[in-house]
């Protein structure tokens, strides 16, 4: 996965992100043992950083996200994109008057997150057939449909 720029600088994100997010998303634990546990804690599971990858190629709607993620639920996609607001390593977007139209971006604290996630992607890719498994490239599909 290479890093694509983001079409939005720091100072749009944080002056157009929706606060909402942050309202109701879970805190975090005030100390780790280890940074492993914190970093793991941040991502959370498969499908934040799933989320995060498709951020990393580009900014997404959330029907977008849900069309790319098709086994997680809406009550799921809402809660993580909660999270990942939350923790600062994405912001939603609005573009224009109509919310339909908010994207979700990375911030430069998830772009961070950049190498981490080209090395998950990287292994996977590199390991699925040894697990008897195939991976598609669902941004691929996603971006004819655009």
């Amino acid at each position: 996965l290479a890093m694509s720029p983001n079409l939005f600088d720091d100072t749009v994100e944080t002056a157009n992100a929706i606060s909402w997010e942050t309202q109701m998303a879970k805190a975090l634990p005030k100390t780790f043992n280890c940074a492993t546990e914190f970093t793991l804690e941040v991502l959370g599971g498969k499908w934040k950083t799933v989320i995060l990858c498709y951020l990393k190629q580009r900014s997404c709607r959330y029907s977008e996200l849900r069309r790319l993620a098709p086994k997680l639920s809406d009550k799921v996609l809402t809660e993580r994109l909660r999270d990942l607001v939350q923790n600062g390593l994405v912001a939603r977007v609005r573009k224009g008057s109509n919310s339909d139209k908010d994207v979700y971006v990375l911030t430069a604290r998830g772009r961070s997150l950049g190498n981490l996630l080209g090395t998950l992607y990287s292994w996977g890719t590199a390991n699925a057939s040894a697990f008897g498994v195939e991976v598609h490239e669902p941004l691929k599909l996603l971006d004819g449909l655009s």
